[in-house]
This record gives C-alpha cells, structure tokens and sequence, in this order.
C-alpha cells in the first residue's frame, strides 16, 4: 500500500447545526447557477440537478451516481413494544430535523440514574451547549481548568473541585435563552483558543500549550453543494490554518508568550492569512512534550474526496520536529489511497468504497494519530481512525517517513461519523485498542455507533475481537432503551491524549451524549461489562430547546485524584467512582502535566 500515491510532498464547531436537504445527481461545471431541471436521483427521489462551482466539490461528486440513502420504510426500524428494544435504521441521510418514532418520549426526562457513582458537585456554567475542548495544569499548588470552543472560553480554579472558582470568560456564556449577544473580553478578528494539547519542555524548564487551528464549518457552511460563497469563504479564512505554539509563565492568558505559529498548507509555507490552503489542523494535536508532534490535517483543497455535506477535505497526517518550540519544521505528510481529487489511483480507491455518492458519510481523518508510547520513547506505532477510509496502524518510528502498516475496512453506518477516536490506554498491556465513531443524527435516527474492540498484537494483521456491550436503562426508567430518551444516543470519547495520572487498568469511561458517563469494565475481553454509570437529567430551564438533544458531550478524568469531570449542555458534574479509587479533594502533590519524561 503507498502513503502517498499522488505527492509525498463565530460560532464554535458544533453551534448551530442546520437544517440541510441533501442535493444529488451532480454536475461538473464551473457555473454557480443552478439548473431547474427535475430529476430522479438513485432512489427515485425528484431532486434538481446543482450545478457546483468549486471544482474540487465538483470533482468528488462527479465520481459517483447520487446515493443518498432513501429515508426508511416505517415499521423497518424502531422500537419493538414486547422486548422494549430498538431497531436502528440500516441507513440514512444527514438530517437535522427530529424524526420521530412510536413510543419515544413526548417530553424532556428530567430525572437522572446513577449506579456506583457519586456526584460530588455540580456547576450550571455553560460555555457552549454542543462541544467544548478542556485541559488541566498546575502552577504554584493550584490545579486549572480550561473549558473552551474557538472564541469561547472559561478557566476555573478546581484546586478544590467541590468549590471550583470562574476565574475568566472570554466569549460567550449560554443559558436559558441561548449565547448572550454580547462577547465579553472578546478575540480580536480571526483569533481563537484552539483545541489544546499541553506539556511540559525539559529544554526551556515551562509548560507549552500547542492550539490546532482549524478552518469553521458549523454555524457557516450547510452545504458545500449548494453554498459556494461559503465554501470560498473557508478555502479564504480570515484566520491561521495550521498551530499555534505558546510558552505559559502563569494559568492564564496574559501570561504566555507565542512562541511560533505554522501553517499546514505546506507547499505554501510563507502565505499569508487568507491565502493558506487546506484544513488546517483538526481537533487535539498529538504532542507529549518531546521532539515530535502529529497533527490531522490536509494541506490543501485536492484532499477533496469527501461526501459528508459540510465539511470539504479528507486529512491526513502530519509530523513536525518541535524539538525547538520557536522553531517548529515540518518533517511529513501521510496521505492514504482514496483521499485526493484529480488523481487516478486516488480516485479508483474512492470510487470502489461503499460510501462513494451518498453525500453523507465523513472520510478521512477528524483527530490526530492515536499513540500509546511516542517513538522518543521506543514506541513504534500510532493508530488512525479515519472516518469511512477506516482504521490504519501506522509506523511512528521514523517521524520523518511515516508508513502505513495495516488497514481495517468496516460496514457503513451512515449517517454519522464512522470512525473518529481510538482509546490506545490499554493497548501496551493487552494488544487491544477501541475504535469507534459517534452519532449526528438525533432520535437514533441512524445505525448504533458501535465501539469496536481489535486486537492488535500482530499489527500487521489487526483482528476485529468484538463490540463493547450497549449501554440500557435502569429498570426504573420509565423507557427501555436510550433511543427513546430523544436527543443523541452513542459513543464519543473516553477523554484526552494524555490526563492528569495514569489511566486505569481494564477501565474504559465513554461520554454517551444522552446516557452520560458509562464506565465499561474490559478485564474479560469475552465479555466486557458495564460497572458504572452517571445518566444526567435533561434541564428544561437552563437549555434552548434547540441545543438539549447534546445533553453530554466529554468526559475529562482526574486519574490522580480519581475523578471524572463530565460537561453538559447545561453544566458539569463532578463525579467519583469505586472503579477509579479513593477520591481526593486536596490540592494535587504531583504537578500536572507531568514533569517526568
């Protein structure tokens, strides 16, 4: 398998997820009219034929008939009345309206169910209803706590975390009648918190804070097929695509210092804002206070081979030599068949995925490499989830010439996205990582996400082992299955790259959106099990209407304390368990991130 077949060479993300009608039948033209002509699309579906403007848009449809999945046929999916199961749809389209189904809940549940857990406070301080990144750090004796989203941002004092402290907002704050109107301590234009990845340099004796800059897409881009003044505002963002280096001397804004900034785009290194091409750098950067740092990116617009409706390039991979943090170098792109517009051989590779024309799926990469040990350190692999182009191993042990080792296709499950995250915690002592995607649509209206279990020890020959077992009600619920709870049902992540300790042997904690913190237990790889879980209410009074379907959405976990930190639409819990430990609430004795390399 080549790495690369063709060249080796304001609101917050998920603010204001849009109505959207799925367009077909694409032609490749360079008009930005739209023809009237009435057409059938593959599943006899009238649709109008679009003309696109952007050529890379253009391309990547014209290489497939529309297959937009065909709404279900009732009495094909939905919840069964005698078993009180729910039968997921086997496919469906992007939608972001409510579809509902016979016997789910007709209002908001504000009751929660807790087993083996214990809340041990609660703050109602919203810094965006749908998706925030956080981090922890220590300075002086005082544990921080960042809580942000682009131009959105909260930092606590949690050195006690039953008395937590708000020490800065910037942005905006959400309540009863969505953001405020008014940003306080705003951004200057085009600037942003980033998604974080921070640690400690043994070379300047400080912490570095590394910020992905990635282009927007939520709140401005519906649908690249049918918005091509807001797919060109994107290929022209008024803001840095690429990262961000700052050394901090203190917990907050004011004092850190920029070290260096760079672009992803990496033919054009020296362009200026609004000229650099690509994604920039998507989600956490995989950064562990060494030499080295990966990111997900694509550098520029051919990496176009992607159906899912408002998102326009397929990243891949890159590494970059950070050894001086003044000075970071770009070492390689790793690119994989089927992620590059214009390119035969990239192009058969598309053509040949199941996915190819239904105008829904997610392809490419959405976070970093996933890497269990940092090849500083001995560690030769990192592990990709890249939407539907599926599951790679890849060989870290030359930054400099990444290579992919094995690949994993799995079956469609669209809507939503297939492949986003891999839980590498457990990997070095059982040979087995867990890949999974994460729901879009609301409902359950879309396959179950499953997180899937492989065995890795032979990493030229990873084998699918199994499936985590599916979360399910309390038996004093007044529902038998979580899709009857509305909002989202389904996996997201068990937190970040690195967290404050050590993660716990044979403990996985996935965030579930309506299910909440579901702690699964994997010491029996036969038969994982679920021994603990926090479901939160739903909060009629401190949540829009349109933003309670996300009722959670990350979990952070304090291993050297042993708590969990899980962040809602309408605030966060902090929670203890018998599976971590003992629970601590005095200020931490080791400081975080870790000083020892």
């Amino acid at each position: 398998m080549k790495k690369n077949i063709s060249n080796k060479n304001q609101l917050s993300p998920w603010s204001m997820r849009c109505l959207l009608s799925v367009v077909a039948s694409f032609v490749l033209m360079m008009s930005a009219s739209a023809s009237s002509e009435n057409k059938n699309n593959s599943h006899g579906h009238i649709i109008k034929e679009v003309v696109i403007k952007d050529k890379w848009i253009a391309r990547s449809d014209s290489l497939s008939i529309d297959k937009t999945p065909a709404d279900p046929a009732k009495g094909s999916y939905g919840l069964n009345k005698v078993t009180g199961e729910f039968t997921h749809p086997i496919a469906t389209r992007d939608a972001h309206e409510n579809i509902r189904f016979d016997g789910e809940l007709d209002y908001w549940d504000t009751e929660q169910y807790i087993k083996n857990m214990t809340v041990e406070a609660y703050y109602p301080i919203t810094v965006e209803p749908f998706h925030t990144w956080q981090n922890i750090v220590d300075f002086d004796g005082h544990r921080y706590l960042y809580q942000y989203v682009r131009r959105d941002l909260k930092i606590f004092d949690i050195t006690d975390p039953k008395d937590a402290k708000l020490l800065l907002t910037r942005g905006h704050t959400w309540g009863a009648n969505g953001a405020d109107e008014a940003e306080q301590n705003p951004y200057e234009e085009g600037d942003m918190f980033g998604a974080a990845s921070i640690q400690w340099n043994e070379k300047l004796a400080k912490y570095i804070m590394v910020q992905a800059f990635e282009v927007r897409r939520f709140g401005l881009l519906k649908n690249k097929r049918m918005q091509p003044e807001n797919v060109e505002k994107i290929r022209k963002a008024n803001h840095l695509k690429g990262f961000k280096v700052y050394e901090m001397n203190g917990p907050l804004p004011k004092d850190w210092k920029l070290l260096s900034q760079r672009t992803t785009d990496i033919k054009h290194p020296d362009a200026a804002i609004g000229q650099q091409q690509g994604s920039g750098v998507r989600d956490i950067p995989s950064y562990f206070g060494g030499d080295i740092m990966y990111v997900a990116a694509a550098p520029d617009a051919s990496y176009a081979l992607t159906e899912y409706p408002n998102d326009l390039y397929s990243a891949g991979y890159q590494s970059w030599d950070i050894s001086d943090p003044s000075n970071p170098k770009f070492l390689d792109q790793l690119t994989v068949p089927g992620q590059i517009a214009f390119n035969e051989e990239h192009e058969e590779v598309f053509k040949e995925n199941l996915r190819a024309g239904n105008r829904t799926s997610w392809m490419g990469a959405r976070m970093s490499l996933f890497i269990p040990k940092s090849a500083e350190k001995g560690g030769k692999y990192g592990y990709a989830a890249m939407g539907g182009l599926g599951f790679y191993v890849i060989d870290i042990s030359n930054p400099s010439d990444m290579k992919v080792v094995s690949h994993l296709n799995f079956t469609p499950s669209v809507a939503g996205t297939e492949g986003d995250f891999i839980d590498v915690s457990q990997v070095e002592k059982t040979g087995i990582v867990y890949f999974s995607g994460y729901p879009l649509n609301e409902d359950c209206w879309e396959p179950y996400k499953d997180v899937h279990m492989i065995d890795v020890n032979n990493p030229e020959k990873p084998v699918k082992i199994g499936v985590l077992p599916r979360p399910k009600p309390p038996s004093d619920a007044k529902f038998t299955d979580f899709c009857q709870r509305q909002g989202s049902f389904g996996p997201k992540r068990t937190g970040y790259y690195t967290q404050p300790g050590t993660s716990k042997d044979n403990i996985l904690p996935f965030n579930f959106y309506n299910a909440g913190l579901q702690v699964f237990d994997v010491s029996n790889v036969n038969k994982p099990e679920i021994t603990a879980y926090f479901v939160p209410p739903f909060n009629t009074e401190r949540v829009v209407e349109y933003a309670r379907g996300n009722l959670s959405h990350s979990v952070y976990v304090e291993y050297d304390r042993n708590l969990f930190w899980l962040f809602t639409n309408h605030g966060i819990y902090v929670l203890s368990s018998p599976v971590l430990g003992e629970p601590s609430f005095e200020a931490p004795t080791t400081p975080w991130p870790s000083r020892i390399k």
